[in-house]
């Protein structure tokens, strides 16, 4: 094994003795986790004004068509939808 597989493979040992011996609660406290770094985007970076994901059901004759049209087709929705709002204002 080389050098950089034995420090892992030791570090894989330690941590299995600690767990072993209930370390594991010390070892990973919910202050030590807070400071992991937080996955995705740092809060605040997105652009106003950035779409957002939504979750919509549609048929599957629906979806089969949309997607049949190729590349792009969650943008040209979209576009289809700006329209329709357009044309219906709230109220």
């Amino acid at each position: 094994m080389d050098k950089e597989t034995e420090a892992f493979a030791a570090k894989v040992l330690l941590s299995i003795q600690q767990a072993k011996r209930g370390d594991f609660a010390r070892v990973h406290a919910p202050g030590d986790i807070a400071a992991y770094k937080a996955r995705g985007r740092p809060v605040g970076t997105t652009k106003p004004g950035t779409k957002q994901a939504v979750k919509i059901r549609l048929d599957p004759d629906v979806l089969a068509a949309l997607r049949a049209t190729g590349r792009g087709w969650q943008t040209r929705v979209n576009d289809a939808m700006r329209e329709w709002v357009k044309a219906h204002p709230a109220g």
